[in-house]
């Protein structure tokens, strides 16, 4: 009988297959820890070494729990409640008690009642190693994924429920994640995280493929949610969502991909003929995903749209004014700006 195979998520990539063997080694070695992502045959999702009895016996310091009785989940980001409100041009309405708190993007707030007080901070606001340098180089690094050095967070100082209500750059929807029930990590497009509650931490997550960072699309950097709470990110037109086999693997536009989970490999895919390439108006380069894992896809990248609407502008000063023109009625005008 075959040896069961294991997969591991590392380093925001996906190691495996891997025999159970390999994996305490390298728990013992301590490559390895309580919080790695791991999947196998039989398992609905992917779950860090802590919560899977027989690997977690392995962790000197970690309590095995009882199969099908895990212990309740002690979140250290804040519990929040929440709502969606819309169809197509949605905003999200997060419920705070007093003292609890939401972080989100610079200027997407759109109303809140008066006990909410906002206060700009370095990052994402999580507690950084090395004190105000570590926040430094917290904040230095949003600048690398075309962000703000800041972010804003919005407290309740008063007493009861107040609320406060984030709205969606551009049409589209707004997915609530529950990082829990992810992984605890979600790697995302650097400009679709909204906003989350305080304790998630927004970071940077590197894409090691030199292919990707040149032709990603998104870019050689993307952003990484990590933590116990609420999260909330923005796509465009209708959302899709593909859960990958450990074998299956997919191809998509590079733009219509929003997150994926870190056990998910990213890499960059020539479309494979010239011709198509340079004629087919889907662009050189696909993105190739491989799971296992879950990915979320955008019906309606913001890229493509703008680019739609800065095609069908007049170009006024470059020879035409307006529609009707001689070229358009030969149409060389529409062949002339590549329409």
């Amino acid at each position: 009988m075959a040896a069961q195979q294991w997969w591991m998520a590392v380093g925001g990539h996906q190691v495996g297959p891997v025999s159970e063997a390999e994996i305490v080694s390298n728990i013992r070695n301590g490559s390895v820890d309580a919080g790695t992502l791991v999947f196998t045959t039989g398992m609905s999702n992917w779950a860090p070494v802590r919560e899977v009895p027989q690997l977690s016996a392995f962790l000197g310091h970690v309590v095995v729990a009882t199969p099908g009785a895990p212990p309740p989940l002690r979140r250290q980001s804040h519990a929040i409640e929440f709502s969606i409100h819309g169809t197509e041009m949605q905003f999200v309405e997060v419920a705070l008690e007093p003292g609890q708190s939401a972080v989100a993007e610079a200027g997407v707030m759109m109303y809140m009642t008066s006990g909410i007080e906002m206060e700009a901070v370095f990052g994402d606001g999580t507690p950084q190693e090395g004190g105000l340098m570590g926040a430094l180089i917290g904040a230095g690094k949003r600048v690398l994924t075309g962000e703000s050095l800041f972010m804003t967070v919005f407290t309740n100082n008063g007493g009861g429920t107040h609320r406060v209500a984030f709205a969606a750059p551009y049409a589209g929807k707004i997915i609530p994640m529950d990082l829990p029930s992810v992984g605890g990590e979600l790697i995302c497009q650097k400009d679709s995280f909204l906003c989350a509650a305080r304790g998630v931490s927004i970071s940077i997550a590197f894409q090691k493929k030199i292919g990707v960072g040149l032709f990603g699309g998104e870019g050689f950097i993307m952003q990484r949610l990590r933590g116990d709470g609420l999260c909330f990110v923005h796509a465009g037109g209708t959302i899709h969502t593909v859960d990958l086999g450990p074998s299956d693997t997919l191809r998509v536009d590079t733009g219509c991909l929003v997150a994926l989970q870190p056990s998910v490999s990213y890499d960059i895919q020539f479309v494979g003929k010239v011709k198509t390439a340079l004629f087919g108006g889907e662009g050189i380069f696909f993105a190739a995903l491989r799971g296992p894992g879950k990915v979320w896809l955008q019906s309606l990248p913001f890229s493509r749209l703008a680019d739609r609407i800065h095609r069908a502008a007049p170009r006024i000063g470059k020879g035409r004014k307006e529609e009707g023109s001689a070229l358009d009625a030969f149409g060389l005008g529409d062949l002339i700006d590549g329409r």
